[in-house]
């Protein structure tokens, strides 16, 4: 499958669809989810064309990989979650219920978020 670059991620990216935007730097594009899973729930993607975390890893190139990484660990930080602590997810492919094909991360916290699944 090519990459959609008219994925809903890809349009918010290039303002075509309005977002709640928390941070933003030369290697990712953060904002809220909208249907948020915790108190805070923000979606960090790279600035590139990659479908999934499969793709990103053999794909990117290093500075980007670790730009991106570094961007996830400052919006964790802008968000006051690095005290008590967050979750970050990626979810590839079918069986993980990945239903944008840009990879993402999400990152939750702001509570207590229990075991890692039900």
């Amino acid at each position: 499958m090519a990459y959609d670059k008219n994925n809903i991620f890809a349009k918010i990216m290039r303002g075509e669809i309005p977002c709640k935007k928390l941070y933003e730097d030369e290697f990712a594009f953060a904002f809220e989810d909208i249907a948020p899973a915790a108190p805070v729930h923000v979606l960090v993607v790279p600035k590139g064309e990659y479908k999934s975390f499969d793709d990103f890893s053999a794909n990117a190139p290093a500075p980007l990989m670790k730009g991106f990484f570094a961007a996830v660990q400052a919006v964790a930080v802008k968000m006051g979650l690095a005290d008590n602590g967050y979750r970050i997810i990626s979810n590839h492919g079918a069986d993980a219920s990945q239903t944008v094909h840009h990879f993402h991360i999400h990152i939750l916290g702001g509570r207590s978020l229990g075991g890692l699944l039900p």
